[in-house]
Parts: structure tokens; C-alpha cells; sequence
């Protein structure tokens, strides 16, 4: 138990470092579900978990002033008690939204609070012509929420893991059911999400052909995807032809202004 715990705190530190090194996706449940299912000896359920919860948080990301609860606590702390548990992917989003939303909390009040005072410690240093302790501040600023919430996992799993089975165990059969069902549901709020920040006149009718291809010609994602990338190339490719007469007229014009 302490030596699974560890390894997910090391888990979410890695995940976490983004705020550190950059952005690199791996805080990402899809991710996080396969290593915490590593750790756990069930790479298969963790994967499965870990791609439902991405579902559910496709369109988390931060975006300007903006923080989406915690993707990277709600994904492995919601797999991993799942499978200690027993239990399916409804439990693993069950438990993932709340926790995700709770450690934002702790995470506003990292950002809150001590960033600003490594900020203007920058601010200092650059005024100094201390890039070196700019960078310092940089690092210490990421490592340090990294570190926080990885601690956030290891102890939360140490302490609610047979707790949290205990309380699955109290569930009744018919709420259970109930979040069976919810589980087909978050994962459309999800992309709701993602299409509310992407979707325009210009995609709307990319968006809503792969709606009907899928949908009634009955072809698999992966053949929607394929047919997707082919489509997207076709259309740049018109697009890029029919903007190069224009561009040999510009410049005949141009030549005929110089005589």
C-alpha cells in the first residue's frame, strides 16, 4: 500500500510538472490512467478508466484567468480507487469530478498566494539582471504546486483507499445503475465542452459530417478520423490553389504600376 502510494505521488508529481517544464499533455487522464494502472497491476482497466475520464475532461484546460478543476488528482486518485475497489469506469468518474474539483482549492490558493510572492522575487531578480534566479523562481514556482499535489496523492491514497471501498460497498444497487447510466452522459458534457471553445461557422459543418458519417453510415472512429485528416488535406490544398492566381495577378499589377 505505502509503496503504491508513493509511486502515484510520483505519478502526479511528473504529471503536475507541466506548470515546471511545459506543456506536454502527460497530465492528461488518458495518460495518468495507464501509469496509475501500472502501478496498480491492472494496465487494462486503467486504460479503459483513464480514456472515460478523458472523455469527461476533454474540454478541461486552462484557458486565460481560467482554472479546470484538476485533471491530473481527479484522474489518478478516481482510477486508482476505482480499481482497488473493484469497481467500474461510473465509480472512477464518480469519484474523479468531485476530487478534481476539490483540489482546485488547494491548487487556487498555491496560485494565490505563494506565486505572486516568487513573482515579484522574479521581478527582482530581473530588474538585477538575474536571469538565473528568474529561471530559479520558474522552476521553484512549478516544482513546488508538482510537489504540493503530488503529496495530495500519495496521502490521499494511503487514507481513503480501504474508506472509499467501504463506502462503495454502502451503495445501493439502484443508484449504482443510476451511475452506470451517467457514465454514457459526462462523456457528451465533455465534448459540449471542447465543441463550446472550438465550434464556429467555418467547423460547424466538418463537425456535424462526422456526426452523420458516424452515425449512420456506420464507420468506426478510426475510419471517421482517416477520412477527417484525408478531407482536411483536400480542402488546404483547394485552398492553397486558389489563392496563387491571385497572388501572380498582384504582382502583374504591381509591374504594370512600376512602367
Amino acid at each position: 500500500m505505502i509503496v503504491q502510494a508513493v509511486l502515484l505521488g510520483i505519478v502526479a508529481f511528473v504529471a503536475q510538472s507541466e506548470y515546471a517544464l511545459g506543456t506536454s499533455l502527460l497530465s492528461r487522464p488518458i495518460v495518468t490512467g495507464l501509469f496509475t494502472g501500472i502501478v496498480l497491476g491492472d494496465v487494462k482497466t486503467g486504460i479503459i478508466m483513464g480514456a472515460t475520464l478523458e472523455l469527461a475532461f476533454i474540454g478541461s484546460f486552462s484557458v486565460g484567468a481560467s482554472i479546470p478543476p484538476d485533471v491530473v488528482t481527479g484522474g489518478i486518485l478516481g482510477t486508482a480507487f476505482a480499481i482497488t475497489a473493484g469497481a467500474g469506469t461510473e465509480t472512477a468518474l464518480l469519484l474523479g469530478l468531485p476530487i478534481a474539483t476539490l483540489t482546485l482549492i488547494l491548487k487556487n490558493i498555491y496560485l494565490g498566494l505563494l506565486i505572486p510572492i516568487m513573482n515579484h522575487k522574479a521581478d527582482n531578480y530581473a530588474e538585477e539582471g538575474n536571469y538565473k534566479g528568474v529561471e530559479h523562481m520558474h522552476l521553484l514556482a512549478g516544482i513546488g504546486l508538482s510537489l504540493m499535489l503530488g503529496v495530495v496523492v500519495m496521502v490521499s491514497y494511503m487514507v481513503g483507499s480501504n474508506t472509499i471501498g467501504n463506502l462503495l460497498n454502502m451503495i445501493p444497487d439502484f443508484v449504482q445503475k443510476g451511475l452506470s447510466v451517467a457514465t454514457g452522459l459526462i462523456p457528451a458534457l465533455g465534448f459540449a465542452m471542447l465543441a463550446r471553445l472550438l465550434i464556429n461557422k467555418q467547423v460547424a459543418p466538418y463537425f456535424f459530417l462526422g456526426f452523420a458519417i458516424a452515425s449512420y453510415l456506420e464507420i468506426p472512429v478510426t475510419g471517421v478520423a482517416i477520412f477527417g485528416a484525408i478531407l482536411a488535406v483536400v480542402v488546404v490544398n483547394i485552398m492553397n490553389v486558389r489563392q496563387l492566381p491571385l497572388q501572380t495577378t498582384a504582382g502583374e499589377v504591381e509591374e504594370d504600376e512600376e512602367f
